[in-house]
């Protein structure tokens, strides 16, 4: 597959965050804004030109392709995250359409690209994931941040050309690599046959058998090493999240040639900007792990395509012409995000949606990032699943409205957890017992 291919499989429709898709009558549908439809705590869609405008005395968007737009507040990018996250409203999408749209979801914990879906998406049912992940239309492999993600079966290619420098780096030099005594040469000849070997799904021990034979001895390093930059994606194992404990592997569809390198890292980082921007260089090296450079020159590549604009401190953002960016004013929902959701992770300057106060809460020392509480558009606290519905705890005193709306989500919630895992993350439960003294604390009822 060549670059130009596995681009022109997301060619089909231009959407409102500024990228392709394939054209389905979903997507469209979902695209024109379903005024008057209203989901959980009485959250109510709007249409696509009133994300588009400015508000609140803000300056919006007047600049051409490579146009130059006005100063943009923290609250203004804030409400630009929340549409394109899909989280201003649940909308009407199908699974594999809504991945594409939010690019990306953190997944080293199974539940939460289910959860993450369930925030997002109108009568979102887990099966439809369940059947993405066995179809691979949804994949699920270690690319942005050295980590798992589930991405479009489409958009991994592209994604793992980009990546592949970074996760290569991350590994051929640690000595539980190099303890090995194995070159990147002696690595490097070893991929093909893995990904022979991996046509089917395989399991670790099938792999390190592989591995042991072809190098006369066990070298654990050398797999781990391989699993993170190897063209793999993850094989569904079964379990309430499609993957359980134990990791099976499975090769890649399609791969893309080094030399489509450059042109790769542009397309992750226009797709980063449709889904997440406005943003900056630091934002999109957050994102990515890339290195600055590496973004800076992407973008330099991009300049006649992209907007610049400036944000809160003066910092240089730039964005894809045509993304939505509401008004500063645009009401947003509660929500009850869950662990690591892509948007508690996707900046440098993480006050975009976490307060500084409570980023260190959040985000614990050990990169466990905790199941949130999304009020205002901000984290205002964090939650678990406990015995008849869920405990939230929040940072700051609430209003009773908007107990009311975390309650309706919460019963929701519940609903969705019982058929599958009702004690989700009860393995991070630790947790709990760091948190500082709340404010409030509720049992939701489910």
């Amino acid at each position: 597959m060549s670059i130009t291919e596995a681009m022109a499989a997301n060619a089909d429709e231009p959407t409102q965050t500024g990228v392709t898709t394939p054209a389905s009558k979903t997507s469209r549908t979902a695209e024109t804004g379903l005024a008057g439809e209203t989901g959980l705590a009485g959250e109510t869609g709007g249409t696509d030109a009133t994300h588009r405008t400015g508000g609140s005395g803000e300056t919006g968007r007047t600049g051409g392709v490579g146009g130059v737009v006005g100063e943009l507040s923290g609250r203004r990018l804030n409400r630009a995250t929340l549409a394109r996250q899909l989280l201003l409203r649940r909308e009407p999408l199908e699974v594999a359409d809504a991945v594409r749209r939010i690019t990306a979801l953190q997944a080293q914990e199974p539940a939460s690209p289910y959860l993450a879906l369930w925030n997002r998406l109108a009568a979102f049912d887990p099966a439809a994931l369940d059947a993405a992940f066995a179809d691979r239309s949804v994949v699920k492999a270690t690319l942005m941040r050295i980590t798992l993600h589930a991405v479009h079966a489409d958009d991994y290619p592209v994604f793992h050309r980009a990546m592949v420098g970074s996760l290569r780096a991350a590994r051929l030099g640690d000595r539980r690599f190099t303890g090995s005594g194995l070159s990147v040469a002696d690595a490097d000849a070893l991929v093909p046959a893995l990904v022979e070997f991996a046509g089917r799904p395989r399991n670790k021990a099938e792999i390190e058998g592989l591995l042991a034979e072809r190098l006369g001895a066990a070298e654990p390093g050398v797999w781990w090493a391989l699993r993170t930059f190897a063209p793999l994606q993850h094989a569904p194992t079964g379990g309430p999240w499609s993957f359980g404990p134990r990791n099976a592997f499975v090769a890649a569809h399609a791969q893309l040639p080094a030399e489509s390198r450059e042109e790769s890292v542009r397309w992750l980082v226009r797709r980063y900007l449709a889904s997440f921007g406005p943003a900056s260089v630091l934002d999109v090296a957050q994102f990515t792990l890339l290195q600055r450079s590496v973004v800076r020159a992407a973008l330099a590549g991009m300049a006649g395509e992209l907007l610049t604009m400036t944000g809160p401190g003066g910092v240089e953002l730039f964005d894809v012409p045509g993304a939505p960016l509401p008004p500063a004013d645009t009401p947003a929902p509660p929500r009850l995000l869950p662990m690591w959701d892509s948007v508690l992770l996707a900046y440098a300057d993480r006050s975009r949606v976490i307060p500084p106060d409570y980023r260190r809460v959040v985000i614990r020392q050990n990169g466990d990032v905790l199941p949130t509480l999304l009020v205002d558009g901000h984290v205002a606290g964090v939650w678990r699943p406990v015995d008849g519905g869920v405990e939230a705890h929040a940072f700051h005193r609430l209003l009773e409205e908007t107990w009311a709306g975390l309650s309706a989500e919460a019963a929701a919630l519940t609903a969705f957890l019982a058929d599958r895992d009702p004690a989700v993350y009860r393995r991070y439960a630790r947790w709990w017992a760091a948190l500082p003294e709340p404010a409030e604390v509720r049992i939701l009822p489910g």
